[in-house]
């Protein structure tokens, strides 16, 4: 197999694309772990839901990516902020495992509501032709660059909202110890509340981000949900910035590998690296060692 460095370049650009694709679910992941301490296996049927919701107000104003956007965020939200409400927040004081379990049964009832809304046929962006950017020998798809430039953007949004307002300094103390966050006053459900509405409207973004590369439909998210997991694995369940580099660092080395071991046997690289990180540093690449208290 003879490939040239601009082979190699084009298969990087293509695994950070898909990285930042994935980054997405995997900070919702994390953000609910840091703070709830429980996996929510609902974020990819919360990732559909964003899709449907953009995929509407897409088509209600016309073709306004603005308008898709609020409306996967709104959707995102809302799907989240009923979850936590209906399912989660009665269960708040359960082990983790009551409330995966939870997740999962939300998971399923939040699929099958949007199969009888929205029917099970797949539905696409009705979007302009687009002709790829082409640099030298490097190839580079226009959608790519707007889909990965979305996810950043609210990647870093969420970072700053975390590191410098009062609602993120808030979650931190609750992520870091929830009983000594109550007793300084700190109401743990209106900050639970919060970080349940950004999870959702993270989850609407990588929605519409999805929607937009592949299709929309009540199963698409759950293609989703185990990338995210491992990407998060991999990055340290529980903190934001592992998450986000984990998911790049998984997407990079997936499509670096494809050459060697085709299309179809990548995707389980990011399930090796989870399984050897898990095995070598269970905290992840840039978890913290925690005792048990």
């Amino acid at each position: 197999m003879d490939l040239a460095l601009s082979d190699f370049l084009n298969l990087a650009l293509n695994g950070l694309a898909e990285g930042l694709l994935v980054a997405l679910p995997a900070l919702a992941v994390t953000l609910v772990f840091g703070v709830a301490r429980f996996p929510n296996a609902a974020v990819g049927d919360f990732v559909s839901l964003g899709s449907f919701g953009a995929l509407t107000a897409h088509r209600l104003s016309g073709g306004s990516m603005l308008a898709a956007g609020i409306g996967a965020a709104a959707a995102g939200a809302a799907g989240t902020w009923l979850g936590w409400r209906l399912a989660f927040a009665p269960l708040l004081r359960r082990k983790g495992l009551a409330l995966l379990l939870t997740s999962i049964g939300v998971g399923f009832v939040l699929r099958a509501a949007m199969g009888l809304g929205f029917g099970h046929e797949i539905k696409l962006f009705d979007l302009p032709p687009m002709r790829a950017w082409r640099w030298g020998d490097l190839v580079i798809n226009p959608l790519d660059v707007f889909v990965g430039g979305m996810s950043l953007a609210c990647v870093v949004l969420v970072f700053a909202l975390l590191r410098f307002t009062s609602m993120g300094r808030t979650m931190r103390a609750i992520a870091d110890d929830m009983d000594l966050a109550r007793v300084v006053g700190i109401d743990s459900r209106a900050a639970m509340t919060r970080m349940w509405l950004l999870s959702g409207i993270v989850c609407g973004v990588a929605g519409l981000a999805y929607g937009l590369k592949t299709q929309v439909s009540p199963e698409s998210g759950a293609d989703m949900l185990l990338p995210a997991f491992a990407a998060a694995v991999v990055g340290g369940l529980g903190n934001p910035l592992g998450a986000v580099l984990g998911a790049i660092g998984l997407g990079v080395l997936q499509e670096l590998s494809t050459p060697f071991v085709g299309f179809t046997y990548k995707i389980a690289l990011s399930y090796v690296a989870m399984l050897l990180v898990l095995l070598w540093r269970p905290q992840g690449l840039f978890g913290r060692v925690q005792g048990v208290r």
